[in-house]
């Protein structure tokens, strides 16, 4: 079985964010795909099985399997379409969260999401005492969004993670940000087994849907605060889907030996 490893959101090796790729003839048991999303301690491994003329992708954290992945998602359609449909500029993918449909164009590669109903909800003292500083708001969507006062704030943020494990889903942060890029954010999965998610294209279908509303901006640019650090660019269209569109960067490619 070959296992890429790609960096997305990225052009440049060591940036952006990793995750493995496994692209295989059948299923192994989901224990299987358990214990190598676990050995690779990657915030996601990505596994694919063509089926007919489609191909079927899964999720994996360390600790769990997820509905949907931004950055694997990316990468799975680099290694789709640089290694195996070298003649197509688009992949379609049957996921858990429906057919994901990701197109070449150029250097980017965009992908098609969906989005989800946003409500603000009241900032308490468990968030604020989890990340050190009172968030101005709190945004309640698939995941929570912390909307902070300043790009420095969320740059600075050094978190509790057993208070966040305290908090329910995802904790996005984000904020407006200078001329470059709209919003600068940051993603803390602990209940995933992800301290913090380098760049997470999932949670953008929530910040950049935000932020077009505050901003009125159909298109944002948008940058992820990690240590790694990644862009992302988002447009908002008409069917209230998300097009989150990024590069990629090959690190490895390895054959898997263990027995799965």
């Amino acid at each position: 079985m070959k296992q890429y490893i790609v960096d997305a959101f990225t052009n440049k090796p060591f940036s952006g964010n990793p995750a493995a790729v496994c692209v295989m003839e059948n299923w192994p048991t989901d224990e299987a795909m358990m214990k190598l999303a676990m050995e690779n301690n990657l915030s996601e491994t990505a596994f694919i099985v063509k089926e007919q003329q489609r191909y079927h992708l899964r999720w994996f954290t360390p600790g769990t399997e997820v509905e949907l992945c931004g950055h694997a998602t990316l990468a799975s359609s680099f290694v789709i379409l640089n290694y195996y449909e070298t003649e197509s500029n688009s992949v379609t993918f049957h996921t858990l969260s429906g057919e994901l449909i990701i197109e070449r164009k150029n250097e980017l590669y965009e992908m098609n999401f969906p989005t989800y109903e946003l409500k603000e909800i009241p900032v308490t003292d468990e968030m604020e005492a989890a990340f050190g500083i009172r968030p101005q708001k709190a945004i309640l969507g698939l995941d929570l969004i912390c909307v902070f006062e300043n790009e420095e704030q969320v740059k600075c943020l050094e978190p509790n993670q057993k208070l966040l494990m305290n908090i329910d889903g995802r904790i996005q942060n984000a904020t407006a940000a200078g001329i470059n890029v709209d919003c600068v954010s940051r993603s803390f999965c602990p209940k995933l087994s992800i301290a913090e998610d380098p760049v997470c294209g999932s949670a953008h279908c929530q910040i950049a849907a935000y932020w077009s509303d505050v901003l009125g901006k159909r298109i944002i640019k948008a940058f992820q605060a990690s240590k790694r650090g990644g862009y992302l660019q988002c447009e908002l269209l008409d069917d209230g889907r998300i097009a989150i569109s990024g590069e990629a960067a090959l690190v490895a490619i390895a054959d898997i030996k263990a027995q799965l």
